[in-house]
This record gives structure tokens, sequence and C-alpha cells, in this order.
């Protein structure tokens, strides 16, 4: 139970650390589904990025005397468990790319917030350089969710609508 704004940074560097790890064991999977190779290079770079965050996550933890490890992130279980749906449910190709990267947004949102509130408590602590550390994994998180944006706008969404039959296609333009 949280007593202290202490005691919550503790429990949320943890769920945050739970979130990293879980990511490092999806994204390899995420990578393997796709079909883009602009997007499986994104997910690649991210597993390299989200490597660094946790080592940053640790090197917070053990400059403030908490142990990373504890709680588990049950929000990121559901977003994992959503992905490896998509994966079963779709074939490989452009559609399932969309679906990959609908699905690492949701990932990078959560993420986004979690670091965004790390930041805020550390710098009301006191605490500028774990600060520093968790607003560098911030822009990351943000960084890598405009790269996603890009290949979603630039290659991915318009190949999955090359995908859809004629009549659907006039239908999602507006057009009887």
């Amino acid at each position: 139970m949280a007593d202290s704004i202490r005691d919550l940074l503790e429990m949320s560097l943890q769920d945050t650390y739970s979130a990293e790890t879980q990511i490092l064991d999806a994204l390899p999977k995420m990578q393997e589904a796709a079909s883009s190779p602009k997007l499986k290079q994104a997910f690649q770079e991210h597993l390299e990025v989200t490597q660094r965050q946790v080592e940053r996550l640790e090197q917070v933890c053990q400059q403030l005397g908490m142990e990373p490890g504890g709680e588990t992130c049950e929000a990121m279980e559901g977003l994992v468990e959503e992905g490896e749906e998509l994966m079963e449910e779709l074939e490989q190709g452009p559609v399932l790319d969309a679906a990959l990267i609908g699905a690492a947004q949701k990932v990078e949102h959560y993420e986004m917030a979690a670091y965004g509130t790390l930041t805020a408590m550390l710098k009301a602590m006191g605490e500028a350089k774990c600060a520093d550390l968790m607003a560098q994994t911030l822009k990351e998180e943000k960084d890598t969710d405009e790269l996603l944006t890009e290949i979603a706008e630039g290659e991915v969404n318009p190949a999955a609508m090359q995908q859809m039959p004629a009549n659907d296609q006039s239908a999602s333009r507006g057009v009887a």
C-alpha cells in the first residue's frame, strides 16, 4: 500500500519496469509477424531502445534505493495479449501490419503516460537527475509513436486499402 509519494513512486517504477520487460518479450514476435520492412526495422530499433529504457529504470531505482521488480503491470499484460490475438487472427500482410501499428501505438501511449507521471513525481521530490532520465525515455516513446504514425500513413494503411474489395473501398469514401 502506498502511504507516501515515495511509496507511490516505487510502485509506479515497478509497474513501468514490468511493462517494459513485457515489451521486450513482445517486440520480437511483432517484428516476425510484420511484413513491411520499415515496420520490421522500427520494431527492431524499438527493441534496442527498450533495452536501454529498462537499464535507465534500473539506474533510477538503484539511485533511489528501490527494487525495480515487484509490481506486475496488468495493463501491459492486456495490451500485449490484444496484440497476440491480432497476430493469431489476421494473415500476414498490410492489414496485420496496420493492426500491429495500432497495438504498438496503444503501448506507446500507455508508456508516455507512465513516463510523464514518473518525471513529474521525481521533479516534485527534487530528484532532478532521475527526472531527466525519465524525461529522456518519454521523448523516445513520443519519437517511436511518431515513427509508427509515419509508417502507417506513408506505407501500411495505403497498402491495406489496396486489399479491400472495390465495393468496400467506395463505401469507405462515402460513395454510394
